[in-house]
């Protein structure tokens, strides 16, 4: 784990997925923890509640909305560090209200961006996605890939990363933009392809239902994708105003996944198509697969869980907290509360 320094660090997002897994690794690591939650009437925080009480007790806790400049102005302030991965990130909403996606995925970074500059913070972590680049036009995919937005999501996120290269190139605000592949593991969304395998083998014994099962996919687990983050934070002035991918360095399809986990389970497995999880033809992206050469070489940075065995590792944490009925009580209708 890189040496995190001295100075109060801003997490947004953190009552997500990866952004919990990436809290609960800074305190581990001795940080001092300022957490972006999103502010709603019943004063949850995500998953932030379920995390371990000793986590809890290190963190401060802030609820709000990142898309609103004055909030942020005041949440940024004393941060020396901001890691920023408040987004909506669901693909299947964005093609039914792509304007939210605009509002929050790249507004919001804007007024986190304008208030990391007044505050002048020493290192800004922002968070892309593999879906920028869209279906492979080779393979592995570095970072000077082209860019192609395949669904109004990938669309925001180009946006996104867009605005806080520019701060870099602008403003001299210190960006590192940090794009994770298909990130996976406990607390994940249920209607994400790896828990919603799972949940239905599971739930549903040996029928499932899923998307496409060709397109391929280079899936990294969570604990991963944090590290990478915290290395981000730490690394030296050479990776300024950089992208950088992190991946497994391993492809394997959704087909080959699907049985791949009921192997792991021990389960039968007959899979149909449900039309719901189909994106539009022109939409799928059909072939994920990262080039992490970057990564080790700025951010000294190389995944746990990678390869055919990494995966492997990874899924079976992932099988045994999607198999405890109190975790799977988190979840209504398969989508995270």
């Amino acid at each position: 784990m890189p040496d995190i320094g001295k100075g109060k660090i801003l997490v947004t997002g953190a009552d997500g997925f990866i952004g919990s897994h990436l809290v609960e690794a800074l305190v581990s690591a001795g940080a001092d923890v300022r957490a972006l939650v999103q502010y709603n009437s019943l004063g949850r925080q995500g998953w932030l509640d379920h995390v371990d009480e000793r986590t809890r007790r290190s963190i401060e806790v802030v609820p709000g909305d990142v898309r609103d400049h004055g909030f942020m102005r005041n949440t940024v302030a004393g941060c020396r560090t901001v890691l920023h991965l408040a987004s909506l990130i669901a693909i299947p909403f964005s093609y039914q209200a792509p304007g939210s996606y605009l509002d929050t995925n790249v507004q919001g970074t804007l007024a986190i961006l304008d208030a990391a500059r007044d505050a002048g913070v020493e290192r800004f972590v922002h968070t892309s996605t593999s879906e920028v680049y869209g279906t492979a036009q080779r393979v592995p995919i570095d970072e000077s890939h082209p860019l192609n937005a395949q669904s109004p999501y990938a669309a925001s996120k180009i946006a996104a990363d867009q605005f806080a290269l520019s701060y870099h190139r602008s403003f001299g605000l210190p960006v590192v933009v940090i794009r994770p592949f298909n990130t996976y593991g406990p607390r994940q969304s249920a209607r994400a392809v790896i828990p919603a395998i799972i949940t239905q083998l599971l739930e549903a014994g040996g029928a499932i239902q899923l998307g496409s099962l060709h397109p391929t996919r280079d899936f990294s687990f969570v604990t991963d994708t944090a590290a990478g983050f915290i290395a981000a934070a730490c690394a030296g002035d050479a990776a300024l105003g950089e992208t950088i991918n992190l991946g497994s360095g391993f492809e394997i399809s959704i087909g080959e996944t699907a049985s791949l986990i009921a192997g792991i389970m021990g389960r039968d497995m007959a899979v149909g198509t449900e039309a719901a999880r189909l994106r539009p033809a022109a939409s799928e992206v059909e072939r994920l697969f990262a080039d992490t050469a970057k990564a080790s070489r700025l951010l000294g940075w190389s995944p746990v869980h990678g390869g055919r065995d990494g995966f492997r590792r990874g899924l079976e944490r992932t099988i045994d907290w999607f198999s405890d009925p109190a975790n799977r009580a988190f979840y209504r209708n398969g989508y995270q509360i």
